[in-house]
């Protein structure tokens, strides 16, 4: 079964965001906020936009925006994942 990783989720974020610098993203921040983390919405659809093409798995926008942290959105996409394969 293939699973989305946190350091997996960290490079997709910080490729969506533009490597923005001011993004400070290490484990420490899983439970923080994406908002608080300075993640505008725009990178933020940019990240699940390539989730879905990388793991082959389908994340309804409704769904993935009730996803505040980090450790949120990889237990949800790990989730749909479980249930597609």
């Amino acid at each position: 079964m293939t699973t989305l990783t946190f350091p997996r989720l960290r490079e997709l974020i910080l490729e969506a965001a533009g490597d923005d610098e001011s993004i400070i993203f290490d484990e420490s921040r899983l439970d923080a906020t994406f908002e608080s983390m300075g993640y505008d919405s725009l990178a933020f659809m940019e990240t699940v936009s390539r989730i879905e093409r990388t793991y082959g798995v389908d994340l309804p926008e409704e769904d993935v925006m009730a996803q505040k942290t980090p450790r949120a959105l990889l237990d949800f996409v790990n989730d749909r994942i479980a249930t597609t394969e």
